[in-house]
């Protein structure tokens, strides 16, 4: 097997012929994975890929980190070995354990005309790095082309991504690090590539106001670099806080100060950067006359104390966190202490992100969007509206500063997708989350506005346990043009949300079954809920649709259903003892599937309701009191309700069987709640329904 591969390497086509005549294994893998197709990519032979290919090699082998030949033919840049391997097959954006692409690759190793031409076969310009959980829980992944092209120099091919290709220069990687992060971050390799990159994403209005993996914004980066060009740039924009600082409480002039460049240094000064005492001690500590001279011209006044901060916080899960942040020195943004870095994250999103704060003293989750966006308007209109809400998440405050906008609300500590995934989820039962859900939408809706996007992630949990309804950058208003199309988008939301929380997260919120599998308890109930949602026109549309379902039977607890059940064959039964042929016509059940409820009931317990001399503590009954039931659902609720009335009556044997009654009939007839509630619904006996009139 090594012998052959060996060959490949080598070049040598007469060699690995012979080998092949001779019986080598074709597809033998090496160490790492490599087969000898993967060896003749790497070498670049397109003579010795093609014998190989027609001796029967498998174009689609991965190496143990899972790159195929074609990935492959991307690092070397080889369009005849690229198309050929199309033609075999190959999927365009196909990727390794790591998430490299060919197209990823090519622009790693600076190879322009595969990049040209695997665009032109579709390949996928703003592509993440596809990595499994494990990876991603550790941060890594994400990188786009893009990325990949301008951490490694390859100015050229930043500009074609970008003008020719149609590349988002703010895509960020699972460290929430764009374009711009990666041309300027490590020292290693600082050339005049990365450089030219830097400078043309800030020309294409690249994020500013990202961070590396050590806090470092993009002013500290472009200081560490000691380019006076690009800090020129970046202070050109006016959108960065030229004293925000890293994870050691360095700003960017402690950086430029300790690299000794007093040119850079200078210009911060000029452009209004805090000068204060530990600055000066940095410059003092390395004998710069020049600079501290620059410095003292420039000196701030003491800087104010920041606000106190309660050190007892209510948040178990970010408790470690909200101290550290607690214990930095952070300049104040109005009364909003945050660090937007990516340890003191809650959660990323297409914005921005959600991060710990403190607003006025108090722990807060602080949700940045750009200052001008629509999302931006949505959340803070929705949330300022309903600040009297009680099933929404509170607004705290908001602050602004340069191009962002900082909305401050309640911390909590996890969303229902973090919940689930505990191994103790039981906490909570399926019935009380989706209750508060609908209140919650039915709240919002009240409020005068649809959600929009109704997922397990807007589902939030604080440290009591309590759940809000989070997330309104998407929310728009209901008027009566859009009360439709607003109204419906919620309500097929909370189809999904049903499913997701009665399975209780067993399997993505995207990929769910399209009806409740029968294994689910209630199952029957829970798909009438679910199709009560169900609009399938404008017309309609009842006001109080989300109201009405919150006392759906799915909701009743298992007393009350007993409750109900006892109520309407109590009524049955007065109806047959005035005269079965007067029975009102709403309690002739149509389509009964209770005819042969007899044969579920134990006989002992049958027995002792159809004979009356085995009722404890009664003499011996005559032949003529003999209670008769027949088939059918209304005789299933007279018995029903003749054992509740009777029940203590019984001897201990039938009631050590039954146990429960609730229990006991429930659990024999689980269905037969919910047939009676659609059967009767609209009828005169709806007042034995919980409702919000009845709620009780």
């Amino acid at each position: 097997m090594a012998e052959l591969n060996a060959a490949v390497k080598k070049g040598d086509l007469k060699l690995v012929r012979q080998l092949v005549e001779d019986g080598a294994d074709i597809n033998a893998k090496v160490e790492s994975g490599w087969t000898p197709l993967h060896s003749a990519v790497q070498i670049n032979s397109n003579e010795i890929v093609n014998f190989l290919l027609k001796n029967g090699a498998d174009p689609f082998a991965r190496k143990d980190n899972g790159a195929t030949p074609f990935i492959l033919a991307g690092m070397t840049g080889n369009v005849k070995l690229l198309k050929l391997f199309l033609d075999k097959g190959s999927c365009i954006n196909e990727y390794d354990i790591n998430g490299f692409t060919a197209f990823m690759e090519a622009a790693i190793y600076g190879q322009k005309k595969a990049l040209r031409f695997l665009y032109k076969k579709g390949a996928d310009v703003n592509q993440r790095r596809e990595v499994d959980e494990t990876k991603k829980a550790v941060k890594k992944g994400g990188a786009t082309a893009l990325m990949d092209a301008a951490s490694h120099g390859h100015f050229a091919l930043v500009k074609i991504l970008i003008k020719k290709m149609g590349a988002d220069v703010n895509i960020c990687d699972n460290q929430d690090g764009n374009a711009l992060i990666r041309a300027l971050s490590e020292d290693k390799n600082w050339n005049k590539g990365r450089k030219n990159s830097a400078l043309f994403l800030l020309k294409k209005k690249s994020d500013v106001n990202k961070r590396d993996v050590n806090g470092k914004t993009v002013l500290i980066l472009a200081v560490e670099r000691e380019s006076l060009a690009l800090v020129k740039a970046i202070l050109k924009l006016d959108e960065v806080d030229l004293d925000d600082a890293d994870e050691n409480n360095e700003t960017a002039l402690h950086v430029a100060v300790k690299k000794k460049n007093k040119a850079i240094a200078k210009l911060l000064c000029k452009k209004g950067v805090r000068v204060d005492d530990d600055v000066l001690d940095v410059a003092h500590r390395n004998y710069q006359s020049d600079l501290i001279n620059i410095l003292q011209k420039y000196k701030s006044p003491d800087s104010p104390r920041q606000p106190e901060i309660c050190k007892e916080f209510s948040s178990n899960r970010w408790r470690i966190k909200l101290q550290k942040l607690n214990q930095m020195h952070r300049p104040m943004i109005g009364k909003l202490k945050i660090f937007q870095y990516q340890d003191l994250w809650i959660q990323k999103t297409t914005q921005g992100g959600v991060y710990l704060g403190f607003y006025a003293g108090e722990e807060v989750a602080v949700k940045v969007f750009w200052k001008d966006s629509e999302n931006a308007k949505r959340e803070e209109v929705c949330l300022k509206k309903c600040q009297t809400s009680k099933y929404l998440v509170k607004f705290c405050g908001s602050e602004t500063r340069k191009t962002c906008l900082y909305l401050c609300l309640t911390l909590c500590e996890k969303n229902l997708q973090e919940y689930f995934k505990e191994e103790n989820n039981t906490t909570m039962e399926s019935k009380k989350i989706l209750k508060i859900i609908f209140q919650a939408v039915n709240e919002l809706h009240a409020f005068g506005f649809g959600h929009q996007e109704l997922h397990p992630s807007n589902i939030l949990i604080d440290f009591t346990g309590k759940i809000f309804l989070a997330d309104f950058d998407k929310s728009r208003e209901i008027t009566d043009a859009t009360k439709y199309s607003v109204i419906s988008k919620d309500l097929q939301g909370l189809q999904k949300l049903i499913l997701y929380v009665v399975m209780r997260g067993q399997q993505d919120f995207e990929h769910l079954p399209t009806e409740c599998p029968d294994i689910i308890k209630e199952h029957k109930e829970v798909e009438d809920l679910r199709r009560k949602l169900e609009l399938s026109d404008q017309n309609t549309l009842p006001n109080s649709l989300l109201e009405m379902l919150i006392y759906h039977p799915y909701f009743w607890s298992r007393e009350k259903k007993y409750s109900v059940l006892k109520d309407i064959g109590n009524e049955i039964r007065m109806a047959y003892a005035t005269n079965k042929d007067d029975i009102p016509n709403a309690l002739k059940f149509t389509n009964d599937p209770f005819t042969d409820w007899e044969k579920e009931i134990d006989e002992k317990v049958f027995n002792s309701m159809v004979f009356l001399d085995k009722e404890k503590g009664n003499k011996k009954r005559k032949k003529k009191d003999k209670r008769i039931y027949g088939p059918g659902v209304t005789d299933l609720l007279k018995f029903i309700r003749n054992m509740g009335e009777h029940y203590l009556e019984k001897d201990d044997e039938v009631r050590e069987i039954i146990g429960d009654p609730a229990d006991y009939f429930l659990n024999l007839f689980p269905d037969l709640t919910i047939y009676i509630y659609d059967q009767l619904c609209d009828s005169e006996y709806s007042k034995y329904f919980p409702n919000a009139k009845n709620s009780s």
